[in-house]
């Protein structure tokens, strides 16, 4: 924790940098906050000599949760040192939803922020999508720690893929490759219209799957060239990091694992972004260029849950709202930073059902959910259904008390879904362009809630609410 602090201490003297170069206000409030939490860290540090020590999987559990927390509530201070937010609730949520990489916003006008504000919102959302405590592997190996278990509880998907042996030099791999395809997004966009602070800003939160935005019409009044580099960077990012480190190392034998979650999730897109452009050519005028371009973006938003929006789409029709919330539910690769429940889980339920299906009809017969042709262990099928029914209750639950608390149903849908897959944008009034301030300050526990849950796969966090537990 004290080695976060510092670290996030020192991303905030990053953005006071930026507001003394661009001389706005939120320079000094930066200045103030981030010495306040890297003395906090520092403080830690020092009252909790390094020493090398085994964590147990119940203590990465603990860590892994606790870190997403901490992070967030020290991220708030800049925005009441600032003044942007007066509202600890909110500060809450905003900080959440950017360390989450969910893109769920509470401001109603983030173009009258300070671009050190502005830049702190995209960079949280940098830094969550490789994972806070993936970087902390990578760059503080020498803890000494039980480094699988952390990774175990922090990396999504059921099967964890390696790049080598040693899990910090696959994290490290993964950061590289993280890195590298930053520089790409980035260069790319300062190859188009964009200036340096808007490529760089969305860049972080583009390749995160994030979808925070300096404009209020989030990428709308970007250029077509710029909305087309972000629908792939978007694309991108919901591809599993390690084949693209295996790609480039030649290792073709090792990408066969996940070719087939890597077709499923670009067949999907592909299909579902036709599908969107002939409904938008028929029933909202549009020629068929903005069409094509206005589908393939907000699709890749959607498949990757990034939560960039491109158009009001509270204008486009429900049924078709109604389908972007049902695809970010299934998310991106195992392995990438987008949200949702993955491909590949996706992928073993439905090949789960179909053979149950089967054996009603052939009981003698054998049939094993094979994924890539090779058969998927009856463990790794139990922890995915426990997972999927774990999902759903949240989604459940939290529908239950967002009705409750005065939401309408339908946002309420939309709010949820929205948090939980870590897409942001839901239906009705915080959907689009829209926002969640309107939201009562219950119902934002709530959601902020949902995104560390979904974020961490439901099962880490609820690990922490059993009794059991806490039990030596």
């Amino acid at each position: 924790m004290g080695l976060l602090l510092v670290g996030e201490g020192a991303l905030m003297l990053v953005c006071s940098a930026i507001g003394f170069f661009y001389s706005d206000e939120g320079a000094l409030p930066f200045l103030f906050s981030a010495l306040f939490t890297m003395a906090v860290g520092a403080l830690s540090l020092m009252g909790s000599p390094l020493k090398k020590e085994d964590i147990d999987k119940r203590m990465a559990y603990l860590v892994v949760t606790s870190v997403w927390v901490v992070m967030s509530l020290f991220g708030t201070l800049p925005f009441f040192a600032t003044g942007a937010i007066s509202n600890f609730t909110d500060a809450f949520f905003e900080m959440m939803s950017g360390f989450t990489t969910t893109g769920a916003t509470i401001l109603e006008d983030v173009e009258v922020l300070p671009k050190s504000l502005l830049f702190w919102r995209s960079l949280s959302q940098w830094i969550g999508g490789v994972g806070i405590i993936m970087i902390v592997l990578a760059i503080v190996p020498s803890l000494g720690i039980n480094s699988y278990s952390l990774y175990s509880a922090e990396l999504a998907g059921p099967l964890k893929s390696k790049t080598h042996t040693s899990v910090s030099a696959t994290v490290r791999n993964l950061c590289v490759t993280y890195l590298v395809l930053t520089l790409i997004v980035f260069t790319l966009l300062c190859c188009g219209d964009m200036d340096f602070f808007s490529a760089i800003t969305h860049t972080f939160s583009g390749i995160s799957s994030g979808g925070f935005s300096i404009y209020n019409s989030s990428i709308s009044q970007l250029s077509a060239y710029s909305q087309y580099v972000l629908a792939a960077a978007m694309w991108l990012s919901g591809i599993n990091l390690t084949l693209f480190y295996l790609f480039v190392r030649v290792r073709f034998n090792d990408l066969r694992s996940s070719l087939e979650q890597f077709f499923s999730y670009t067949f999907v897109f592909i299909i579902l972004a036709l599908v969107v452009t002939a409904v938008l050519n028929q029933t909202m005028d549009y020629d068929l260029s903005k069409s094509l371009r206005l589908a393939f973006v907000q699709t890749a938003s959607v498949v990757s849950t990034c939560g960039y929006v491109v158009d009001d789409t509270t204008q486009w029709l429900l049924p078709v709202n109604f389908l972007f919330l049902l695809f970010c539910l299934r998310g991106g690769m195992a392995g990438s930073t987008s949200g949702g429940l993955k491909v590949m889980r996706v992928l073993i339920l439905e090949k789960n059902v179909r053979n149950v299906m089967r054996n009603r009809l052939h009981p003698s017969a054998v049939n094993p959910v094979r994924l890539n042709s090779k058969p998927v262990a009856s463990d790794v099928i139990y922890n995915v259904t426990t997972l999927f029914f774990v999902y759903c209750f949240t989604v459940v639950v939290a529908l239950f008390l967002l009705i409750m608390d005065g939401v309408s149903t339908t946002e309420s849908l939309g709010a949820v879904v929205g948090a939980i897959t870590g897409y942001g944008p839901g239906l009705a009034e915080c959907g689009g362009f829209g926002n969640y301030a309107h939201f009562p300050t219950f119902s934002k526990w709530v959601l902020a809630f949902c995104m560390l849950a979904g974020r961490l796969e439901c099962i880490t966090v609820y690990m922490l609410l059993l009794p059991r537990f806490w039990k030596r």
